[in-house]
C-alpha cells in the first residue's frame, strides 16, 4: 500500500508517483524483502521506476520502511497494509494491484517439532477463524 502521514498526499490511484511531488519515497529492499519486489514491480508497471529511482530511500525491512514514513524521513512510502489500517491517514492510502500477490506463509522448524503449542498455532492457522482474522487486518 501507498501510504503518508500527509493528508491528501497519496490520491486514490496513486498518481503521485507519476507527479513526483516529494523529497522520499520508503520502501523495503527489494533484495531481501518481497514487499520491496513488490514495490519496484508496481513502479515499474506504471512505468514511473526509473524516475523515483533517486528519491528512493531503502528500508531494510518493511517496518524500516513503515518507520520512514511514521518518522517523517520520507513523505510516503510502501507499506504492509496491515501496519495501518487502524490509522485514519490508511483511508487515504492507495492500494496497488500487484503483478503477483506476495505469498505469506508459516512453517514449523526443526526446533520447534515437539512442542505442543507451535502445532497448535499452525493448526489455528487453518481455522475458518484464523482465515477471516488474517483478511480483516491485509
Amino acid at each position: 500500500m501507498l501510504y503518508s502521514k500527509t493528508p491528501g498526499l497519496v490520491d486514490a490511484n496513486g498518481a503521485v508517483l507519476k507527479g513526483g511531488s516529494f523529497q522520499k519515497l520508503s520502501i523495503a529492499d527489494p533484495v531481501a524483502a518481497p514487499y520491496g519486489v513488490a514495490a519496484v514491480a508496481t513502479m515499474t508497471k506504471m512505468g514511473v521506476y526509473s524516475m523515483l529511482k533517486p528519491k528512493i530511500v531503502m528500508g531494510t525491512s518493511i517496518t524500516q520502511a513503515y518507520q520512514f514514513v511514521d518518522t517523517g524521513a520520507a513523505e510516503l512510502g510502501f507499506v504492509a497494509y496491515s501496519q495501518v489500517i487502524n490509522t485514519p491517514a490508511a483511508r487515504a492510502g492507495w492500494s496497488h494491484h500487484l503483478p503477483r500477490p506476495i505469498d505469506q506463509q508459516a512453517i514449523l522448524l526443526y526446533t520447534g517439532q515437539n512442542s505442543v503449542a507451535a502445532k497448535a498455532f499452525l493448526a489455528f492457522l487453518k481455522t475458518p477463524t484464523a482465515v477471516a482474522i488474517i483478511k480483516k487486518y491485509g
